[in-house]
Parts: C-alpha cells; sequence; structure tokens
C-alpha cells in the first residue's frame, strides 16, 4: 500500500479559482490497486467519498467535510495500432492537455482541437469536454469506471456514457462513479476539424494551406490565450456559463433587438446563444462581488483578483444570471460544480 491519509489539507492550490478551503481528510491516489484501502478508510472514518482531478470545474462554497481522492494515476497505454489509427487506454490522473500535446505531436489526429483545456483525462468525460467543433466523445471507445458504493469496476461504452453538451452520466450521478481510466481512437490520417472560431482565418494569415493536428493545436492554443486568462496568473475555472439554447422564435425575437446577436443554428431546431455575448451586452465586463470579478476581456470567464471566496463567486454568478434573465428571458447555467455537496466530482 503506498496512500497517505492527510488531515485538515487546505485545498487552494489544488482548484484553479484559488478559493481558500479545507479538506478534513485528503488521500493521493497513485495506482488503482490502492482503491481497497482508499474505501476501508472512507469507511473508517465515515466520511463520502469525494473525487478531485484538476480542480478546474469547481467553485468551493467551503470547507469539505469528506475524505477528498485527489487521482494522480499515470501512463499511457497503445491497445492496438494500424496503417490508419491507433487506439490508446490513458489512466485518469494524466493532464489532459499533455495528453493532447503528446498525440498531435506523434501525427495522431482528433484531439488538437481540444488543446490547452485544462483539466485530467479522467475529469474528462464528466463534461465530455468541448471546444471548436469537437468534443471528447467524438473519439472516446469505452471508459473504466468504479462504483464507488459497490465497489464494483465497469466498463462503459461510449453510447453507455449518455454524452451530451458539457454533460454525461457521471456528471448526472456525482456521487457514484470513479473514473479510472479512459480508451481514446485516433486517425493517423487526419480529417481535421477547421471551420470552428478562428482556426481558418489564423491559418490564413499565416499562409498554412496544410495544416497537421500539431499545427492545428498551436494555433488553438494561440486563441485560447489570446482570449481566455491562465489560471497560474489570475485564477479562473474557463467559461462559467454553458451557452443557452432558446427556440428559433425566440432567437430571431433577440435578432429584431440586437442585430449583432451571437447565435448558432441546432440540428434539433433550436438556437444556442453565446452566453459570453449576453454577458457583455448587458454590461457586466469588469463588474466585481468582492474579488470575484467578471474577465474584462472575455465576459464568460469569473475571475478571482485576490481572495475571492466561493460565496462571493456564486453571488456575482447569480446576480449575472438575474440580470439575463430580465433583459433577455433567457436562463443562464453555471458550468462548474458547487461544492460542498454530497457526492463526488473529477
Amino acid at each position: 500500500m503506498s496512500i497517505e491519509l492527510k488531515q485538515d489539507v487546505s485545498l487552494q492550490a489544488l482548484n484553479t479559482l484559488a478559493i481558500t478551503a479545507q479538506a478534513d481528510y485528503l488521500i493521493e491516489l497513485t495506482q488503482v490497486s490502492d482503491l481497497p484501502a482508499v474505501f476501508a478508510y472512507a469507511e473508517q472514518l465515515q466520511r463520502p467519498l469525494w473525487v478531485l482531478g484538476g480542480g478546474s470545474n469547481l467553485v468551493l462554497a467551503g470547507d469539505l467535510p469528506y475524505l477528498v481522492l485527489k487521482v494522480a494515476t499515470r501512463g499511457i497505454e497503445v491497445l492496438e495500432e494500424t496503417d490508419t489509427g491507433i487506439t490508446l487506454k490513458v489512466q485518469a490522473g494524466e493532464n489532459w492537455h499533455e495528453l493532447v500535446r503528446w498525440t498531435v505531436k506523434q501525427g495522431y489526429q482528433g484531439l488538437e482541437n481540444l488543446s490547452l483545456i485544462p483539466g485530467t483525462v479522467g475529469a474528462a468525460p464528466v463534461q465530455n469536454i468541448g471546444a471548436y467543433g469537437v468534443e471528447l466523445k467524438d473519439y472516446l471507445l469505452e471508459l473504466t469506471a468504479v462504483n464507488l458504493q459497490t465497489q464494483q469496476v465497469q466498463v462503459f461504452s461510449q453510447a453507455q456514457c449518455q454524452f451530451a453538451y458539457r454533460d454525461s452520466r457521471f456528471k448526472r450521478e456525482p456521487d457514484q462513479w470513479l473514473i479510472l481510466d479512459v480508451t481514446l481512437k485516433l486517425a493517423k490520417q487526419p480529417q481535421l476539424v477547421l471551420n470552428y472560431g478562428n482556426i481558418q482565418a489564423l491559418l490564413a494569415a499565416k499562409g498554412i494551406e496544410q495544416p497537421t493536428p500539431l499545427i492545428v493545436s498551436d494555433l488553438v492554443c494561440e486563441i485560447r490565450r489570446s482570449k481566455l486568462p491562465d489560471p497560474q496568473v489570475l485564477p479562473n475555472t474557463g467559461s462559467f456559463f454553458k451557452n443557452p439554447e432558446v427556440s428559433q422564435a425566440h432567437a430571431e425575437q433577440l435578432r429584431g433587438r440586437y442585430p449583432s446577436l451571437v447565435s448558432f443554428p441546432l440540428a434539433n431546431g433550436q438556437v444556442k446563444l453565446a452566453a459570453g455575448w449576453l454577458i457583455e451586452q448587458a454590461g457586466w465586463k469588469g463588474k466585481q462581488v468582492g474579488d470575484a470579478a467578471v474577465h474584462q476581456q472575455q465576459a464568460l470567464v469569473l475571475v478571482n483578483k485576490g481572495q475571492a471566496t466561493g460565496v462571493e463567486v456564486l453571488e456575482l454568478a447569480r446576480q449575472i444570471a438575474a440580470d439575463i434573465q430580465q433583459q433577455f428571458s433567457v436562463s443562464l447555467e453555471i458550468e462548474p460544480n458547487i461544492l460542498p455537496r454530497g457526492g463526488s466530482q473529477q
């Protein structure tokens, strides 16, 4: 057994909003074989288990009366390789962006548009992370998870994960699963997704006619760094609200009032609105509650300008959502997870 039980642990360095909070207990999991000991500790301490990945999608509204399990398992295994593709099994504790960069440097296609998304591999399926026209579900074959109640290990196919926009069964069942590894199918003959965001414009500006996965990853990193603050410099969780969906009639009504409305038609007949545009239009850039603030350059991002508490962050979010509802009759949904509550979340 290689685990150490720590008590009264500060979580400030373990969440990208840098909010000060304490965990009653914390264990770092470096190998899956230590899980029985983790479950034994949870039973002995009579504390619910809560799973922590990179802490990049999290708002701590107080101290955590849990046994926090910091997932730090590492490893990338090649399961199958052909002339056209490769199948990888990746441990949950691997850093997501480091995995993306490793794959594109090998010439494998699939994850390049998901570059620079913070967090761990185990957290990626929970949110079904996505960016620039690509979602994790597009390349995930299956994953392995353990049921935190029964301690039984189960393999989930892509369909069984019940992926949706920034959602999955693991997000909807937050007190039930610990993701152990994911299996990804990537291509060796790239079919790049280039028609989202500023990728095409940047390719043209740089005179690049035959981009590779590595080049696309570089461009996505450049775009993201120009739009989003680095959590190491200005603590944040990235996008704080989901892009809301409204009816076509509602979108047209809004467009009549706001001709510059940013929207995207969906296959289901609904229209997706850019939450950041709504928040900026309502005049929220730079506004603060305590040390919690709306980022000056990107209205979709809430930041910690010093000693913000989770309560301040959530109060700012509440005020923004209420204003957007009043001005546009549109409901905003918070994307990060809020703790403490009963359950687990990577």
